[in-house]
């Protein structure tokens, strides 16, 4: 496949305007056109030794879950690893494409996968996406009512000169009158022009509303998970279901104030990686995340929550099986794709 039409159909998997706005996602490395891409190479953590392994597999696309460029370089050089990974994809022409938080957003990615731990359960996002575009042109709606009509279609002749505007008029009855009933889909630019004209104009409306539209959430998609189980089960069954799942010989546990290993999960809220800011608060039997702060833990403990924490990518890497799969279907088998047999958590137990 060309780079490009492949780059296009692994946006149309999971759009990248679902990404947190903080991240760097996309293609972030492209070798000079023209680019075929025959073999797709799959990692968690694109680090030294797995480019090498890209290499060695002929790779000529690397999708990494995490961004390796994340802060912005200043120079490409032999001097700092991230860096290097950059010359040795250049000297070997593979690209690199990361989608890191549009696969925990997606109804088919990371944290849907990581639900399945956990046993039959129902899940919901525990902080939905919202659309990537308003329901209608511009932030900002304008509206106001009118019976002086001559002054009303000067008045409306200067704002559809305004860039960034849409113009609705509709007949409206007003305390028993008959009026127009005008509403003005805007910029935030463009409002401050309207506000403008309009105040220039005060004796052409009563009152005017000035409303911040909001983009609609979109269902199913969104940061972390609230599961409720179809059956509650004890803290420890919860535990080896996990591990099971993680392919992991032990995780860490906090167990909740007043609550035992014996003690039921009807819900838990999880979110893969690094989960402290999206699971705070949140109501719930049990956190399972990557990782969290000391005080964090405490605080969830406190309340009564306990606590599971794996290792930031363990709760990742086990995803790319099912995306290679998943991703193999969408793009109708027409390219190799592989998993790396080097990607590995740096953190062990030793």
């Amino acid at each position: 496949m060309d780079l490009g039409e492949l780059v296009t159909a692994l946006n149309d998997f999971a759009s990248l305007s679902l990404a947190e706005s903080w991240d760097n996602v996309g293609l972030l490395v492209e070798p000079s056109p023209p680019h075929a891409v025959s073999t797709l190479f799959l990692t968690n953590d694109l680090t030294e030794a797995v480019m090498e392994e890209a290499v060695q597999r002929k790779a000529d696309l690397v999708l990494s879950y995490h961004p390796p460029i994340f802060t912005p370089l200043k120079r490409v050089t032999w001097k700092t690893w991230k860096e290097r990974l950059v010359v040795r994809a250049l000297e070997h022409r593979i690209g690199i494409y990361s989608p890191h938080t549009a696969y925990d957003a997606v109804p088919h990615g990371v944290n849907n996968w990581l639900t399945k731990g956990l046993g039959a359960c129902t899940s919901v996002p525990l902080h939905p996406s919202m659309a990537p575009s308003y329901p209608a042109e511009g932030s900002h709606r304008v509206e106001f009512c009118t019976d002086n009509t001559e002054h009303l279609d000067m008045v409306l002749a200067k704002i559809k000169d305004i860039q960034e505007i849409s113009v609705t008029t509709l007949p409206a009855r007003v305390d028993g009158e008959e009026q127009t009933r005008v509403s003005l889909n805007c910029s935030q630019k463009a409002l401050l022009e309207v506000v403008a004209l309009l105040s220039q104009n005060s004796l052409l409306y009563r009152k005017t509303e000035i409303l911040l539209l909001q983009k609609p959430l979109l269902p199913h998609n969104g940061m972390g998970r609230l599961c409720t189980l179809s059956e509650p089960v004890s803290l420890s069954d919860i535990i080896e279901r996990i591990k099971s799942h993680l392919k992991l010989p032990h995780i860490r546990l906090a167990v909740g104030a007043s609550k035992t290993l014996e003690s039921p999960v009807r819900k838990a809220a999880l979110c893969a990686g690094s989960g402290s800011s999206i699971l705070k608060g949140t109501e719930a039997d049990l956190y399972l995340t990557g990782e969290m702060s000391h005080h964090d833990v405490l605080d969830a403990v406190a309340n009564g929550i306990s606590v599971i924490l794996c290792e930031h990518s363990n709760t990742e890497r086990g995803f790319l099986s099912e995306l290679r799969d998943m991703l193999a279907v969408h793009l109708q088998n027409k390219i190799n794709i592989i998993v790396s047999e080097k990607d590995r958590d740096p953190l062990q137990v030793v």
